[in-house]
């Protein structure tokens, strides 16, 4: 019996060919959902605005803790499974010093960055400075932290969820003249902390000194410590800035969301899918991909029919999916 070959052309875009229908069923039922009753204020247009907005604020979120992920795992080549430990650890330290102890908001956000980059560092000092390179080494130690973090932070913090309260005139609500909408003040100042920490780390990386010692340690480190410089030193500086901006993550997320048992594994899940839907090593594509991912999870757990909305996770693995039919290396990540 004779079976018909597929020709290699063929194998080659019907992925892509997929991914992009499913992309466009996905926007037309959108589109139908949120303009179906017209653009006046009754329809569904005020709605579709609120949502979008909640998706570009927790893509702001996703940037800044996927940010240090992408300094760290993407640039660096650092397998770091602890990264969302570090977020959770930065929103408890903070709210701890606000709740607890009547330390001001922007203190202790200094605070809980400095103690997430601390404790980063410590670990690479310790543990992973000995294992470049050892991505399987790297993974099974860093895992091996998170869970000693987390079970160390669930004794000091308990169990209950816990909010930080957002700081003066951000715990209030701006109006946004469309519609007779307001929106949360402080999920806009997160939007414009991503695009601050977006410009200063391309700024550091591509246009600094230290950002070329970075990147030329990494694809050639014997050669860069031949020129005499310490590559260690670098490194770490690399890594405390990237478990840092975990931290950071976590304060906004305390105050935007809430913190609580679980988080942590969360956080790391979605900075593992914004890398690599953008690519290894590439902000652009860790800004992109946290577009798209707090859009689709904003969007989905509201425009899915009533039955399906507690399957909304799902999407954000079928977005993986699309976008590696697509781009096997992400969108800006190097295919060769």
């Amino acid at each position: 019996m004779r079976t018909l070959a597929v020709p290699a052309q063929l194998r080659r875009f019907a992925g892509p060919a997929l991914g992009l229908g499913v992309l466009a069923l996905a926007l037309a039922w959108v589109g139908y959902r949120a303009f179906g009753a017209g653009f006046g204020a009754g329809g569904n247009v005020p709605s579709l605005l609120i949502i979008s907005l909640n998706g570009l604020t927790l893509a702001g979120l996703y940037f800044i803790t996927a940010a240090g992920f992408t300094l760290i795992f993407g640039l660096m080549r650092v397998v770091n499974m602890a990264h969302g430990s570090l977020y959770l650890l930065g929103g408890y330290v903070a709210w701890s010093l606000t709740a607890n102890h009547g330390v001001g908001f922007w203190p202790a956000l200094v605070a809980a960055a400095f103690a997430g980059g601390g404790v980063g560092l410590i670990m690479q000092q310790l543990f992973l400075r000995w294992n470049l390179g050892q991505d399987l080494r790297q993974a099974l130690i860093t895992i091996a932290v998170s869970i000693i973090l987390a079970d160390q932070m669930l004794v000091h913090f308990g169990g209950i969820a816990e909010t930080i309260t957002p700081p003066g005139r951000l715990a209030d609500s701006v109006r946004l003249h469309v519609y007779g909408l307001q929106y949360p003040a402080f999920r806009l100042f997160v939007l414009g902390a991503a695009l601050a920490v977006g410009c200063g780390l391309w700024a550091g990386i591509k246009r600094t000194r230290f950002g070329m010692v970075v990147r030329a340690g990494v694809d050639d480190r014997s050669m860069t410590s031949a020129l005499g410089i310490n590559v260690q030193f670098v490194f770490a500086i690399a890594f405390f800035v990237g478990s840092a901006l975990a931290a950071l993550g976590g304060v906004f997320g305390g105050t935007m969301l809430s913190l609580a048992p679980g988080e942590d594994s969360n956080f790391l899940l979605s900075s593992l899918v914004v890398v690599i839907i953008g690519g290894l090593g590439s902000l652009g594509g860790a800004a992109l991909g946290a577009l798209l991912l707090g859009l689709v999870e904003q969007l989905s757990s509201f425009y899915l029919p009533a039955s399906y909305t507690s399957d909304s996770i799902l999407l954000t693995f079928a977005l993986l999916i699309v976008v590696l039919a697509i781009r096997p290396a992400g969108f800006f990540g190097r295919t060769a």
